[in-house]
């Protein structure tokens, strides 16, 4: 196995950041330190991290001053077949807990460890994932979070099809290599059907892919591009967002960062409200609750963005009922 690389891993201490192989040996034995490992880049994941913190603060963890326990940040920068070679990493280092930030990284730490208690976050189901036998009581070393699939996938593309009534074709950009991607074309090809449009899926799995998804786009005449949930677009946002809008494509994501960051229209599950949960979660656990006989949370909460400064770019007129649901906009 490859030696992870020092700069990838990150621990916070009293605030300050410091390597991990340092920070640890530099510790008490008795603080302990959780490993949150995330496909995804510090950058577009603050909101998930920092209402991962809140979570532990609410059952008595703090990080930064004061502080009773550390916190290892493991990235994979977009790189999700980078993702077995970290977790196994964290094994070795036999961290206290591990909260992983969906599929791939539960799956990976899930075949890395059956003895260290993983919380996950995750959206969809983890019965069909493959991650727990049982919701009530999923036993073994894993439980976490389920952000209920509420339909967001379908729903992105009926959100982008109100905005743009009058077309009739529509692109899907998914990753292949995320296990829950089959299920986002199926829902969302089904979604297609209902409202009489046609739906073409397009793949990306590196950084050179998203160029030539958008390079396609004119080819296929479509009238805007729904982004499947995927922690390495999540990597990609401000390069998804900044090619939609050179291409005048109108483009819904699921996260407030790809909004911000000049994307038109996020929706999506709250970050903050499941990052919070499993927070809870692992903090519960250090405290010596079971993972075992915790049972898997629904985070039901849903955000609609809208860059208003976007359509404007765009030419596009959102309609008034959209924006009155609008739990935030952007360049008003």
């Amino acid at each position: 196995m490859k030696p992870i690389r020092r700069r990838n891993f990150i621990t916070l201490l009293g605030g300050i950041a410091a390597a991990w192989p340092c920070a640890v040996r530099a510790q008490q034995p008795a603080m302990p330190t959780i490993a949150f490992l995330s496909g995804g880049v510090p950058r577009v994941s603050a909101d998930a991290t920092g209402a991962f913190k809140k979570g532990l603060a609410q059952v008595g963890y703090k990080v930064g001053q004061g502080h009773n326990l550390n916190i290892g940040f493991q990235w994979a920068w977009g790189q999700n077949d980078k993702l077995p070679e970290l977790a196994a990493g964290l094994a070795q280092r036999q961290v206290a807990v591990i909260a992983t930030a969906g599929v791939p990284e539960t799956l990976a730490a899930k075949a890395a460890t059956t003895t260290i208690p993983i919380v996950f976050t995750i959206e969809g189901d983890p019965i069909a994932a493959g991650l727990v036998p049982t919701l009530d009581r999923p036993g073994g070393n894993v439980t976490g979070v389920a952000i209920s699939k509420m339909q967001a996938g379908p729903k992105r593309l009926e959100l982008l099809h109100q905005v743009i009534p009058t077309a009739s074709t529509f692109a899907l950009l998914i990753n292949p290599t995320n296990p829950a991607a089959e299920a986002q074309v199926r829902d969302a090809q089904a979604a297609a059907r209902s409202l009489g449009l046609q739906l073409h899926v397009l793949k990306a799995s590196v950084d050179g892919d998203i160029d030539a998804a958008f390079a396609a786009l004119p080819g296929l005449q479509a009238g805007g591009l729904v982004i499947g949930s995927d922690q390495s677009f999540d990597s990609w946002s401000l390069k998804i967002s900044a090619l939609a809008l050179l291409q005048s494509v109108p483009a819904i994501y699921q996260h407030r960062a790809f909004t911000a960051g000049g994307g038109l229209i996020s929706y999506g599950a709250s970050v903050a409200d499941a990052f919070r949960l499993a927070g809870a979660y692992a903090g519960r656990i250090l405290k010596g609750e079971k993972p075992a006989e915790l049972p898997v949370q629904q985070s039901t909460k849903v955000d609609l963005l809208i860059n208003l400064k976007t359509a404007r770019a765009l030419g596009i007129t959102i309609p008034p009922a959209m924006l009155g649901r609008a739990d935030e906009t952007i360049g008003r």
